[in-house]
């Protein structure tokens, strides 16, 4: 045999080894996919032939102090084809151009698209999915949905929000809760052939979907269309660009209506009002949308003007620097450093105590206080009092004091401070410190979010929120309790008076920056009863017309609520004084 030979036997043999080897390490891999992966690659295969959808879940309901349902679910359909089980396509071309009032074109893009699923329109009304569902369309599905409801239309636009096309919550209190609010999403699982037909008499897998939770809020319907009709009536009668009322328990922090006029309608969010201007462009849009859904009385600050003046008396006697009775005289105005700060009595009010000073609300009197404070131990104050915190409101997007840095504060901003000029505050803020003072000296926590109540009624969780107590003695709070009831009773808030009743309170009237521009802010803050304070009250009137004074026309519309609200809070008529 020649060495050829030899050489190319060997090369078959070696070959034949490797050929071998090669099948030898096949049948093994096979043998270990058949007896230790069967089931997982079974799994995989069977998921390539499974079509998912979700089944959406009800978002818990917004409920009132009362219980009523302020915000609620309508059911609507989703309408969707999937592309490889159509049967007839110019038919389902044509029923559904019919009954969802859509143009051909759209349609049939949709339709002759291959996708695994194309939706073809959301938010229909379960009546017309209903109709489409009954025309048993090869291809179509019609999937129950839910869509958010607002009974009320603009009722609290601001706070309750409103959610978007996915149900999620998008700004107010729709948002903040959303995790409560929300439910988890069910699937509904159909086994297809290799086309992605489905098979016929296959079993479904079905996993229900879990509702979210109910929150019950502090919100009163009925105290929250007294104020809106209230803000609307003056709004007006006034000419005014915005009018916002907060009433809110001062005990803790509940707020009963916070109203912001002109609000929107819940269930058009999108639609701006006839009166807006043009808009050029989707960016232009949403900036006016973004305007539309801003929420004034804690998204805003605003100089306060004399309603600040209630911090200011609460520092001044908490510090022990006045007293009632101390004397001071007012000539219509006070020169500090280089600066004279008039009164807004030109002719002054001449020599008067400290509660007299806060009945004529005189400017003079109230810079005293600040002089006497310090720049220091006002600043101190004012930390104490929880103004250089936000409140920590259940909303998104509450705004914070902008306030001199205390480096900054000389004399001059000192006394512009206290009598509430200079500097910036919400709302929100005001009316939470002023109750805070006269409800015992407890900084409360103002909240709508009163507790969550599971979709089955099962589990029931209530919310807690922060206090801190001794902000002021109980004695200073019984004194401003005192000063503010002689404001209302013979000051200068004697038109929120009410007969048999108790009120007290404080007028401002503050002036916009640019000072040129001659544009104001009137507002009232207002409480009762004026011994054991149960509801306050804040009003802010934006750009009066003619008459501007918050004596004049703030305090009378906060009056006109408490008539309306007092007797149906339960809190009955007294004919003392104190």
């Amino acid at each position: 045999m020649s060495s050829n030979q030899t050489h190319h036997r060997k090369r078959i043999a070696v070959l034949c080894f490797l050929l071998c080897l090669c099948m030898a390490g096949l049948t093994g891999r096979l043998f270990y996919l058949m007896l230790y992966r069967s089931e997982y690659y079974s799994a995989m295969a069977e998921e390539l032939h499974q079509r998912e959808r979700a089944i959406k879940a009800a978002r818990g309901r917004i409920l009132d102090a009362k219980g009523t349902v302020i915000a609620d679910n309508r059911t609507v359909c989703t309408v969707s084809v999937i592309y490889n089980q159509v049967k007839d396509r110019e038919e389902v071309i044509r029923v559904l151009c019919r009954e969802l009032a859509l143009d051909e074109e759209t349609v049939r893009k949709k339709v002759e698209k291959r996708s695994s699923r194309e939706i073809i329109r959301t938010n229909v009304d379960k009546a017309t999915g209903d109709k489409i569902r009954n025309f048993y369309l090869a291809g179509v599905k019609v999937d129950e949905d839910f869509k958010r409801f607002y009974p009320y239309d603009s009722l609290a636009s601001r706070v309750l929000g409103f959610t978007g096309g996915d149900n999620q919550g998008i700004v107010g209190l729709e948002v903040h809760y959303e995790s409560c609010l929300k439910g988890i999403n069910g699937t509904i699982l159909t086994m297809t052939d290799a086309a992605g037909v489905e098979i016929e008499n296959a079993s479904e897998d079905r996993v229900e979907p879990i509702a979210g939770n109910d929150l019950q809020i502090s919100l009163d319907v009925n105290i929250q269309q007294y104020a809106q009709q209230a803000a609307y009536t003056v709004m007006e009668r006034k000419g005014a660009k915005r009018v916002s009322i907060i009433v809110m328990n001062p005990q803790n922090g509940e707020i009963m209506a916070m109203v912001n006029v002109p609000e929107f309608n819940l269930n058009e969010p999108f639609a701006l009002p006839e009166d807006s201007p043009a808009v050029r462009s989707l960016k232009e849009k949403q900036e006016l949308l973004n305007q539309m859904w801003r929420n004034p009385a804690i998204n805003d600050t605003y100089e306060p003007g004399s309603t600040f003046k209630i911090i200011t008396a609460a520092a001044g006697l908490e510090a022990g620097v006045v007293t009632l009775e101390d004397r001071f005289s007012c000539p219509g105005f006070r020169v500090v450093e280089d600066r004279k700060i008039r009164c807004h009595k030109v002719g002054g009010h001449g020599s008067e105590n400290f509660l007299q000073g806060a009945m004529n609300s005189c400017n003079p009197v109230f810079i005293d206080v600040g002089q006497r404070l310090g720049v220091d131990n006002y600043y101190r104050y004012f930390e104490q009092f929880g103004l250089k915190e936000k409140t920590g409101i259940d909303l998104p997007g509450e705004a914070a004091t902008i306030m001199h840095k205390k480096e900054n504060m000389g004399l001059v901003e000192l006394a512009t401070v206290s009598f509430g000029q200079s500097f910036q505050i919400t709302p929100i803020q005001l009316i939470t410190t002023a109750a805070s003072i006269v409800n015992g000296g407890n900084r409360i926590t103002p909240h709508f979010g009163v507790r969550s109540i599971s979709a089955d009624q099962t589990m029931i969780h209530t919310f807690s929120y922060p206090v801190r107590e001794h902000i002021v003695s109980e004695q200073t709070s019984e004194t401003m309790r005192y000063i503010l009831e002689q404001v209302v009773a013979e000051g200068s808030g004697k038109r929120a008076a009410i007969a048999g009743y108790r009120i007290g309170g404080k007028t401002a009237t503050s002036e916009k920056l640019p000072r040129s521009m001659k544009k104001y802010i009137s507002s009232f803050i207002g409480f009762a009863p004026a011994d054991d304070p149960q509801v306050i009250a804040l009003i802010t009137i934006d750009e009066p017309q003619g008459v501007y004074y918050g004596g004049t026309i703030a305090a009378p519309v906060v009056s006109d609520i408490f008539q309306n609200i007092l007797p149906y809070l339960g809190i009955e008529e007294r004919s003392e004084t104190g």
